[in-house]
């Protein structure tokens, strides 16, 4: 047996999406970090070990322009380009790639941390609060004994040991109704929690092939199995979520009971499938069976705010958002997978919510963060920030959090208050997933800039896209999503009419500016239309509001009338139907209750389609100094420059679209970031299952140059500082050579498919990044 000590900066303990984005945000910050986890892969429950899928505030694509960015969004990129089939073992690889390219990262893996040291200090407070000194964990077959020591450790570990072991305070099981108001609360606290799951997959082996069921099979035509759930041959993974048990014991002392019974029910569930003669499974063969149970819920560690319910559904606006998620609060039944109910109960907000980093931290001790489903939250509003992608983006937060913490000797709550403006700044400064926060970055030499572009989007349209003639006939209500900058004057609609008709639109507002959903009636519309093909219906609606936001347009169902269909639509346009044509999607009022599950948000019908429509007026949602207003994802709008659709013979080589910033006095330049549109629309999240059809988001700029005129130099004079093809990021950071300037411009040869190039963000600044991330790379056969 070895005994060592190890010192960082930051210690993260816990490999899960919540770990793994603290741990590489604080090294690329620039500390010292040592990640500890004790599985033998990085993951988490979305390991190839438990192969849970990664969900988060898309919510399967209810809610719109929600897919996370930052640390997750580059693994849900990289994902996709390197694991289109959703290969559990790719993943793993995917995932620790992204760990190891980080040289200020240590990475201890089967390492458990059982120890943890303590001090007392008051850090000025008036009240003293003890402090972690160093963390001890075990490497299991090295008979290693590593102590960790830090100024600053995060908790990652899910069950919320590291905490449990410093004495913060934290809960376990439901609050009661009272405490915190919630509806959705029982009237009197217990200790519920939601349980644990094992899945497993199936593979046809074109053969037959028997099961002899194992003596741990239970019967399950003996439970509410067969009359409560679904049962299909091609189900596979998650598609079994509802293989859940454990919620009326303690699922961490009751570990292993809890996973006999679940081991018990998954082979009683395939002895059904393979021998009850029910199912057309004669070929089918057992390929995987989780051996370690995906746990949901356990201790909830207590910061100085518990998001409740109520904070999620109201949206609230904290002061000091630094992460965000958009699942529904999705609570199961105690009994699990033996309940005679539905297997979930589950209630979307209109949108997105914050999360502050109040929730982030340890309310009495002084030097610990936390990220992941411990986060001080309580059981309802769990049921939400839970799922992995939520986690993530909480991960990023407190790694980020911690690099500062450590750099500059602040206790949390320090940084909570005086340095909250740093904390953000920095956060989107690293395209961190956060929505509607922008602060001012003094650093930043692009917001001093005259921003122009070769071309720019200015007016909402989608006649160029008419293709093939399609229509789709109005059986069913059909809602459009618009970004109004600054008004809405009108909107025309091309149609064919099998008889003359009135076609009624209203005008909803969303209510808040990351919304996508009705909330607010507002004006009615109503045109007659003459039969014929092609119809221009024109409606009118002056409106103006106070704010740059959503607008939904309903266009009420008229089987008389058809809707002509288009291949495409400029950025942040939606068209939105219902499931099926009896769906009463919109009445007078949107219901308190509202289920926003009754909206087919990936619009089959018309998925990557839009209809044939003008919205009159010019428009300012996509002009070149949209780059520069401190929003970095669509927020009341989609907030990026847009060129204006390229025409499908236009050589963008020979003639690029080209955006340009210009200073009036000459500038320092060591580093340019470009925050290019990744279409965070669209969900890419269902790992191990799901599948699109690209390698890389088209709307992706593939290819660019970035050159600087230097300053004095005639005009026409560029020096070309970085050059990529192939792109595939979303965030790209060029450190250059020192150069002063007078103008930088971004030369764009080539998207990965769309029709449009779009940026996000573009930044300047006269100090290089301090990024010593190892490039990741294809390695050629030897």
């Amino acid at each position: 047996m070895q005994h060592r000590t190890q010192t960082a900066d930051v210690v993260v303990i816990g490999g899960g999406l919540a770990g793994v984005s603290a741990a590489v945000a604080a090294a690329r910050l620039g500390s010292r970090v040592s990640l500890v986890t004790n599985r033998p892969v990085l993951g988490g429950n979305s390991s190839s070990e438990v192969r849970v899928w990664v969900v988060g505030a898309t919510a399967h694509g209810h809610q719109r322009f929600a897919r996370e960015t930052g640390i997750m969004g580059e693994l849900f990129l990289e994902n996709q380009y390197r694991n289109p089939e959703g290969n559990p073992f790719y993943w793993d690889q995917t995932v620790l790639d992204l760990v190891r390219a980080e040289p200020n990262l240590q990475l201890h893996l089967n390492t458990d941390v059982r120890i943890v040291t303590m001090e007392e200090s008051s850090d000025g407070e008036e009240s003293p609060s003890p402090r972690i000194t160093s963390v001890t964990g075990w490497t299991m077959g090295s008979e290693i004994e590593t102590e960790f020591f830090a100024p600053v450790f995060i908790d990652c570990t899910g069950d919320g040991l590291v905490g449990h072991l410093a004495g913060a305070t934290s809960r376990i099981g439901r609050e009661g109704r009272a405490e915190l108001g919630e509806p959705w609360a029982p009237e009197v606290a217990d200790d519920e929690l939601l349980g644990s799951s094992i899945f497993f997959y199936t593979k046809d082996t074109g053969r037959p092939e028997r099961f002899v069921a194992p003596d741990i099979a239970r019967d399950i035509r003996d439970t509410p199995i067969l009359t409560n759930r679904i049962i299909r041959t091609g189900d596979n993974g998650c598609n079994y979520w509802w293989i859940e048990w454990g919620g009326e014991l303690d699922t961490v002392a009751e570990n292993e009971q809890i996973r006999d019974e679940l081991w018990s029910v998954v082979f009683g569930i395939w002895d059904y499938i393979k021998n009850s003669g029910q199912f057309d499974a004669d070929t089918l063969t057992l390929e995987w069976v989780g051996s370690i149970p995906g746990k949901r819920e356990y201790r909830r560690l207590l910061g100085d705010h518990t998001l409740t319910q109520n904070d999620l559904l109201d949206q609230v606006d904290f002061e000091d958002t630094v992460a965000f998620g958009g699942w529904s609060i999705d609570l199961h039944p105690v009994e699990g997978v033996y309940a005679e109910s539905a297997g979930a109960q589950q209630r979307f907000s209109n949108g997105t919510y914050g999360i502050p980093f109040r929730s982030l931290y340890s309310r009495d001790v002084g030097n610990l963060l936390f990220a992941g489903r411990n986060i001080s939250a309580s059981h309802v509003a769990f049921g939400s920030t839970r799922v992995m992608a939520t986690c993530a983006t909480q991960g990023q937060a407190v790694g980020t959090a911690a690099a500062l913490i450590a750099r500059d000797g602040l206790t949390p709550r320090e940084l909570a208050g005086q340095a909250l403006p740093l904390l953000q700044r920095t956060l989107i400064r690293e395209d961190a997933p956060v929505i509607g926060i922008t602060t001012g970055d003094p650093d930043d030499l692009a917001g001093r800039a005259t921003v122009s572009a070769s071309s720019a989007l200015s007016a909402i349209s989608t006649l160029e896209h008419l293709g093939s003639g399609e229509r789709f006939t109005l059986d069913r209500d059909v809602a459009i999503l618009v970004p109004v900058a600054p008004s809405l004057d009108q909107i025309t609609l091309l149609v064919d009419a099998a008889r003359d008709a009135t076609l009624r639109v209203e005008l909803w507002s969303t209510g808040k500016r990351q919304n996508a959903v009705p909330v607010e009636h507002l004006l009615d519309g109503a045109v007659e239309i003459a039969a014929g093909l092609g119809v221009s219906a024109t409606v009118r609606f002056g409106w103006t509001p106070d704010v740059e936001q959503n607008a939904v347009l309903v266009v009420r169902a008229n089987p008389d009338v058809s809707l002509l269909l288009t291949e495409g639509h400029p950025y942040g346009l939606l068209v939105l139907t219902a499931k099926h044509a009896s769906d009463e999607v919109f009445d007078d009022h949107i219901p308190e209750e509202q289920d926003q599950a009754i909206l087919d948000w990936n619009a089959r019908k018309l998925r990557g389609r839009s209809v044939a429509l003008t919205v009159g007026g010019d428009t300012t949602a996509y002009r070149p100094e949209r780059i520069v207003d401190g929003y970095q994802r669509p927020y009341g709008g989609p907030h990026l420059w847009s060129s204006e659709r390229l025409d499908d013979n236009r050589d963008l080589v020979a003639e690029p679209e080209v955006l340009t910033l210009h200073w009036d006095e000459p500038v320092d330049v060591a580093s340019v970031r470009i925050v290019f549109n990744d279409d965070v629309d669209v969900d890419l999240i269902n790992l191990h299952h799901h599948r699109t059809d690209f390698e890389a988001v088209p709307e992706l700029v593939a290819a660019y140059r970035v050159e600087a005129r230097p300053a004095g130099a005639p005009e026409g004079t560029w020096t070309v500082l970085a050059e990529v093809e192939g792109n595939r990021h979303r965030h790209r950071i060029h450190d250059v050579e020192p150069v002063r300037v007078d103008a930088l411009r971004v030369v764009v040869t080539a998207t990965n498919g769309s029709p449009y190039v779009s940026v996000a963000s573009v930044k300047v600044f006269e100090q290089p990044s301090g990024r010593t991330t190892r490039a990741r790379r294809a390695r050629p056969l030897r």
